[in-house]
């Protein structure tokens, strides 16, 4: 927040094929499935995304039930608190780092043992001939070791969903050491969600670099230039959404 007698700028920018957009100008909103939660709304298709994703802040003993609609599937990242996952009969205690995938013929409620704020992604679930419908996935970050990217020691990838073709969405968190960067500008199908968990750095999007924090958002379309570069005096931390193993629709 600015004082009043500070100028207002931003460093948000929207743009057909990318938008980057700092939390602190996303106001709270609210939800009927989720109604304790005031929920900041990061990517919508008004945005020009094929994702929803949200923030979410629970206070303890708030709570939201996501009924199954055969068609929608649910990703859950607890940035932190503690909370309660009920997937039908099934109950998991889910810590900071814990996350869930839900696919689109499960209900599922999530109460907050604690002051919790949760990340949520969901989108139409593409099926796929011969691939049967995956089950729940339940885990926690920490249990997912880190890879070296392309040989650079300073640059881990956790990928916390399998790569598997019964999954058509990937989430992945990039480790970046300070200096430390993506070595080469990626061109791609898949679009991206991103949340910045720590650190800062500057990113490429689009043929333009512009610093980026923790907290920030960032939507990147379809075939948008994009890299990374670790400035900070922490590493940085980012979670991410692709939309991977599935055909490309013919025009």
């Amino acid at each position: 927040m600015r004082r009043q007698d500070e100028l207002l700028t931003s460093r948000a920018r929207v743009t057909p094929r990318y938008a980057l957009l700092p939390r602190e100008g996303i106001p709270f909103s609210r939800l009927p499935h989720w109604p304790a939660a005031r929920v900041q709304v990061l990517a919508s298709g008004e945005l020009g995304a094929g994702f929803i994703e949200y923030r979410m802040e629970l206070d303890a003993g708030g709570s939201g039930t996501q009924t199954a609609d055969g068609s929608t599937e649910t990703f859950l990242y607890l940035l932190s608190g503690s909370a309660k996952l009920a997937i039908g009969d099934d109950g998991r205690d889910l810590v900071s780092g814990g996350y869930a995938l839900v696919p689109p013929d499960r209900t599922f409620s999530l109460s907050a043992g604690s002051d919790s704020v949760v990340l949520v992604v969901r989108k139409r679930y593409e099926a796929a001939e011969g691939v049967g419908l995956y089950a729940p996935l339940v885990s926690n970050e920490a249990d997912v070791r880190g890879e070296v990217y392309l040989g650079d020691e300073g640059a881990l990838l956790q990928t916390l969903i399998p790569d598997d073709f019964a999954y058509d969405m990937a989430m992945n968190i990039f480790t970046f050491e300070t200096g430390h960067s993506l070595p080469v500008t990626e061109t791609h199908v898949m679009e991206h969600g991103l949340v910045v968990l720590q650190g800062k750095g500057v990113y490429f999007l689009d043929n333009s670099w512009m610093e980026v924090a923790e907290s920030d958002f960032i939507w990147m379309g379809p075939y948008c230039p994009q890299s990374y570069y670790a400035t900070g005096p922490v590493a940085t931390r980012y979670l991410y959404y692709k939309n991977v193993n599935r055909e490309i629709a013919v025009p």
